[in-house]
């Protein structure tokens, strides 16, 4: 019986002793609470991400325990070492929430609990500058918004490398707007912006927009403004003119075709041309040189030649005529006939 007594009386000694260890380590600088953390709270599915675990008193031994929910998914034993988990996101279920459970001896403590929340990235933000154009001043309006990516997003606005906005943050699909008031001047201004949300490490800037002096000539800048309105104008203007003559082309083209057409000479011609060959052909010919052939027009029953060859003249002596005598003409002259 008393052995019994005995055995009783030493478990309600080290009942005490284990209750008495566990109230020394509650105490907040010997047993505090675990500390659960990732480098990031924000991540796109399907991130890989690392949780960990840490019990700043490095002197006790300590068996860690990890859960999701109500699920645990790692257990590890360590002094001074910090318990750390990869994980990937991919499905809601895998957002948490998390906590950390801590051990020493019979006294244990969790973490505060910890979830992650998914986010889409930002896309390159648009940037659009409208100016309005006084004698002394000029009133410039920066507007940039991204298009995508997971609400809210700071925008910041730049002149070159140069910050001149506070952030400016935007819950609403909505641009972001910075008003300029700046004396004219002849430095070429260059402007963009940045737009970024909760994701680390995806910050993105717009396109630079350059806007040119006021004095002397605006060029590329003002050659962007015109090309639009010089094309139209030139689209127009062909219009026009096609409309106008498009009528004059129709109506002379059926003057054309309904006027009667004449091929080749006329009968008379052909004959005149022919009587030619023929008192050619009469001719005795001419010592020393070929005769000259001449090409006929035929008339071949629906239209006539319009070939023409002329005939080479020929040269020779012939005796003076009577009336050339008679107006006291010295002899001896040399005369010649054309001879076809």
């Amino acid at each position: 019986m008393w052995k019994k007594s005995f055995l009783v009386f030493l478990f309600s000694l080290s009942v005490q002793k284990a209750a008495l260890d566990c109230e020394r380590l509650r105490k907040p600088n010997e047993f505090p609470s675990p500390s659960l953390h990732s480098q990031t709270e924000t991540v796109m599915r399907g991130q890989n991400v690392s949780l960990s675990c840490f019990l700043q008193n490095i002197s006790l031994e300590i068996t860690y325990f990890l859960f999701r929910g109500e699920k645990c998914l790692q257990t590890q034993d360590g002094k001074g070492e910090p318990m750390t988990i990869n994980l990937t996101v991919s499905e809601a279920h895998d957002l948490g929430p998390y906590k950390c459970k801590v051990q020493v001896a019979n006294c244990s403590k969790y973490s505060h609990p910890f979830k992650f929340t998914f986010a889409d990235p930002v896309t390159a933000p648009v940037l659009n500058i409208s100016v309005i154009q006084t004698k002394t001043d000029r009133y410039i309006t920066l507007r940039c918004i991204s298009f995508n990516g997971s609400l809210p997003i700071d925008y910041i606005f730049f002149e070159k490398n140069i910050t001149i906005s506070p952030v400016i943050s935007k819950d609403v699909r909505k641009p972001a707007e910075l008003n300029i008031t700046e004396s004219n001047t002849a430095e070429v201004k260059e402007y963009r912006c940045k737009a970024k949300n909760r994701l680390p490490d995806r910050v993105k800037y717009s396109q630079p927009v350059i806007i040119p002096s006021t004095g002397g000539d605006c060029g590329p800048f003002c050659l962007q403004l015109l090309l639009p309105g010089l094309l139209l104008g030139l689209i127009v203007i062909i219009l026009i003119l096609a409309f106008w003559m498009l009528p004059k082309y129709k109506a002379r083209k059926a003057t054309k075709d309904s006027a009667p057409r004449v091929y080749g000479n006329t009968p008379m011609e052909a004959g005149i041309y022919a009587n030619v060959c023929e008192n050619q052909a009469d001719k005795k010919p001419v010592p020393g040189l070929e005769p000259k052939q001449c090409a006929s027009s035929a008339q071949d029953g629906a239209e006539y030649s319009q070939e023409i060859q002329y005939a080479a003249p020929v040269f020779q002596q012939v005796a003076p005529r009577d009336q050339e005598n008679s107006n006291n003409s010295k002899g001896g002259y040399v005369y010649s006939e054309l001879v076809f």
